[in-house]
């Protein structure tokens, strides 16, 4: 018997610390369910601060800025918790700003397949949350894409209009009654809204299967 076929599509941001744990959690439950579901996952974007600024500013400083001493230090351990629980060491070292090259690789390599896809993403979290690189620097995506496979990241980024519209027009269709990421949608019409544990996925996956036959 042919096993359902699944698609989940995720907004969220390279920033955001909760979309890397959301990702694994959904990882967690597709392998749970992988003798009954064939999940296709595609990526799109989300800007948690549009206006930030191509030139990297040192993370933690920007933090501070954000929430105050006390609140930052809060939001990093327990940040520090879902991670470690995950087995990574989440660090607020390095730099941040602009994600939009980011995206705009991103849709490249869903271009070129979304298994490339998948694995770039998954490498620009573990790039910007466990090794303080800068993934608004050309080279490290460059670096990253090639990694995973990804063709032609070079070129592609060297000209600042490869991929701007398609990503702003996803970023402005995804983000219609998005509050906030991770944020996933079941084929089509079932969300799940939040790094939610794998349970959570699994019964949004067998609700799908429940609305298929309804």
């Amino acid at each position: 018997m042919a096993k359902k076929l699944i698609r989940v599509d995720v907004t969220s941001d390279t920033v955001c610390p909760w979309c890397f744990v959301g990702k694994k959690h959904l990882e967690k439950a597709i392998e749970a369910c992988k003798d009954r579901y064939d999940v296709e996952v595609k990526w799109h974007p989300f800007f948690l601060n549009p206006d930030a600024s191509v030139k990297g500013v040192n993370k933690k400083e920007y933090y501070r800025s954000k929430f105050g001493e006390g609140r930052m230090h809060m939001i990093v351990d327990h940040v520090g918790a879902a991670f470690a629980n995950l087995g990574y060491k989440f660090s607020i070292g390095g730099e941040t700003g602009s994600t939009l090259d980011s995206h705009r690789l991103i849709e490249l390599a869903g271009r070129q397949g979304l298994k490339k896809q998948n694995a770039l993403v998954e490498e620009l979290f573990v790039n910007f949350f466990t090794e303080e690189k800068y993934i608004g620097d050309k080279n490290v995506l460059v670096a990253a894409a090639e990694k995973v496979g990804i063709e032609g990241a070079r070129e592609f980024l060297d000209d600042p209009q490869a991929g701007l519209k398609e990503v702003l027009a996803e970023e402005r269709k995804f983000r219609r009654g998005v509050s906030g990421v991770p944020h996933f949608v079941i084929d089509g019409r079932y969300q799940v809204s939040g790094a939610q544990p794998p349970e959570v996925f699994i019964e949004a996956f067998e609700i799908s299967v429940i609305l298929d036959k309804s």
